[in-house]
């Protein structure tokens, strides 16, 4: 009898601890980030993060990068748990490996590595245990560029430009209104920091140090971080209550 009590007790120390100590689900986002905001441009894709990471409503880190290139023809960029991210970039360092590993002259491409996306955050969401991000995925192969994203319970769809986060509402519109396909390098950057600069203007979790990438045929580059010129001397950031029904 001794021995079942104790045997029992082992082999489920959960039932002692209670059911959240066994739990490996994110529950919570803890450290997450903000938009991330993409378009094509003539000869590629373009891509821009900012570098904050808030801890809670916190803006508590300043130096994450959330956009990588993926095997040779790919950039991901995240919004969402950071941590969930890494695990995401884990699962691709993974794939890639195997995929280079047949040596048969091929390599994943863009679309392959966005579907293999969308087929994990939406059985990750199956089990109750998703990845708390929203992903943008671009690339160029065989002189295809391609767009897509995918959120976090595998909503997923292709554009020619795409936004996460408060950029799907303030990013959006203005990309809408202003992209054309035969943008150049230097106009899609003009564009992606126009909207990079209303997000800093409106999302309380964006930070004026931000990233931008391109992919072309012959590769990824992520630009250094840097910071966009702004103005706060509108009117409307002085008193934003004037005139608000309900203010102080």
């Amino acid at each position: 009898m001794a021995a079942t009590m104790v045997k029992e007790a082992g082999s489920e120390p959960s039932q002692l601890l209670g059911p959240e100590s066994a739990s490996e689900r994110t529950l919570y986002p803890y450290v997450t980030g903000t938009s991330v905001v993409a378009l094509k441009y003539k000869d590629g894709i373009l891509m821009a993060a900012d570098m904050g990471a808030s801890y809670g409503s916190t803006l508590r880190y300043k130096s994450v990068e959330r956009m990588k290139s993926i095997g040779k023809h790919s950039l991901l960029g995240a919004s969402g748990e950071i941590s969930d991210f890494q695990e995401i970039l884990r699962y691709l360092d993974e794939l890639i490996l195997y995929d280079n590993m047949w040596d048969d002259g091929n390599s994943l491409g863009p679309k392959e590595v966005h579907n293999y996306l969308t087929r994990v955050m939406y059985n990750r969401r199956n089990k109750f245990n998703p990845l708390w991000n929203s992903l943008v995925l671009g690339g160029v192969k065989n002189g295809q560029k391609y767009l897509g994203m995918v959120s976090m319970i595998g909503v997923n769809f292709e554009d020619n430009h795409v936004a996460t986060g408060f950029g799907n509402h303030f990013a959006r519109p203005i990309l809408r209104d202003e992209w054309h396909e035969n943008l150049s390098f230097e106009d899609g950057v003009k564009l992606l920091e126009k909207c990079m600069r209303v997000l800093l203007y409106r999302d309380r979790s964006a930070v004026n140090k931000l990233q931008i990438a391109k992919i072309t045929e012959e590769g990824v580059t992520i630009s250094q971080p840097y910071a966009l010129k702004t103005f706060w001397g509108f009117s409307a950031f002085q008193n934003p209550t004037v005139g608000a029904e309900g203010s102080w």
